[in-house]
């Protein structure tokens, strides 16, 4: 059986790109595929770099789309999180 493009996203993430992120304290979430746009989330150390954005294009992007060409683009989606919202309220 052909495997789904999710999973081959997440073999990628899994063997050539997470191994990077960890090292500097991050991670990567896959927040959704579709329409051969691939929308993921910094995690940890990496979610507030300030390389964010070019983590996301240059290490993320060019590599998931280089062995997957199924996926155009590598969208990174930055939110506040609700603890980091509510801690600045209280200051």
């Amino acid at each position: 059986m052909a495997e789904k493009i999710e999973e081959v996203i997440e073999r990628v993430l899994e063997n050539d790109i997470r191994p990077a992120l960890k090292a500097h304290g991050g991670d990567v979430r896959v927040i959704s595929f579709e329409k051969r746009r691939l929308n993921i989330r910094l995690l940890g150390q990496c979610s507030g770099c300030p390389s964010a954005r070019l983590t996301a294009e240059e290490l993320i992007g060019e590599r998931i789309r280089e062995k997957v060409p199924e996926v155009e683009a590598v969208i990174l989606v930055q939110e506040i999180s609700q603890d980091l919202l509510d801690f600045a309220k209280n200051c």
